[in-house]
């Protein structure tokens, strides 16, 4: 029986980024679980418990479904998805067959975007997310490699304005990407048979943070050229033949 495969988005996606990427590997519904993160990805009820913590717990959780149907699960995250990935796969490892991150990471030497530092400090994060209108976050997607339909998705829910609150708290549980303690250290914890891929021109984190997280645990990078931040989509089909091979040597 195939294992699972389970794509976590990032933010501010929704699980419609990984179409591109599932479309170009053949996958149909009974073999994928692309949940979307609760109050980003899609609304969510009152009290959710949106920090780093809470969605790794809830990851851990979908991740645990899956095993149960079909045993050790294939995943990739992409963005908060990768982070959210590496963390899980680290703490639960028995749960993985193999894991595959993409455009971030989590690494010592990372201290965050200049968008991630501004949603992690007080008032200016709120300012931020109020002056930022669904035009301007578009544009800025579209500039950063994601596809234009993609990026009007995202502007849509944007718009409906529930994930902002939840972005922020899950920024803030991070320090803005500022990694430190058991989430790095739990990292001695992760499963064997990963890989990283990443487009060379993501502006908001630089290929040599990839490069440090490789070499430092022996890790293949494959970097997608001519792509930003979101090559999963800007070159499905690139993607799709590295995932292939990786699935298959596994």
């Amino acid at each position: 029986m195939n294992p699972l495969k389970i794509f976590v988005h990032g933010v501010p996606d929704s699980p419609k980024v990984w179409s591109p990427l599932v479309h170009e590997l053949s996958l149909d519904a009974s073999q994928v679980r692309v949940p979307a993160l609760p109050g980003i990805g899609e609304p969510a009820p009152q009290g959710i418990d949106a920090t780093k913590d809470g969605y790794a717990q809830w990851l851990i959780r979908q991740v645990e479904d899956a095993y149960r149907e079909r045993g050790p699960v294939d995943i990739f995250g992409h963005d908060w998805g990768a982070i959210l990935t590496l963390r899980v796969a680290s703490l639960r490892p028995e749960l993985f067959r193999t894991w595959t991150v993409s455009n971030a990471i989590i690494e010592p030497g990372y201290h965050g975007h200049i968008v991630a530092r501004c949603w992690n400090t007080p008032l200016i994060g709120e300012l931020m997310m109020k002056l930022t209108s669904s035009f301007a976050l578009e544009r800025g997607l579209i500039s950063g490699g994601l596809p234009a339909e993609l990026a009007a998705d995202d502007a849509r829910r944007w718009r409906a304005g529930f994930a902002k609150r939840n972005i922020l708290a899950l920024y803030r549980s991070a320090n803005g990407l500022r990694f430190r303690g058991a989430w790095l250290e739990g990292l001695a914890g992760l499963p064997p048979r990963g890989m990283v891929v990443w487009g060379e021109n993501d502006p908001y984190v630089g290929i040599a943070v990839a490069r440090r997280f490789c070499a430092a645990r022996d890790v293949p990078l494959a970097v997608i050229r001519d792509a930003g931040h979101w090559a999963i989509c800007q070159r499905p089909a690139e993607v799709a033949s590295l995932l292939t091979n990786h699935w298959a040597a596994s």
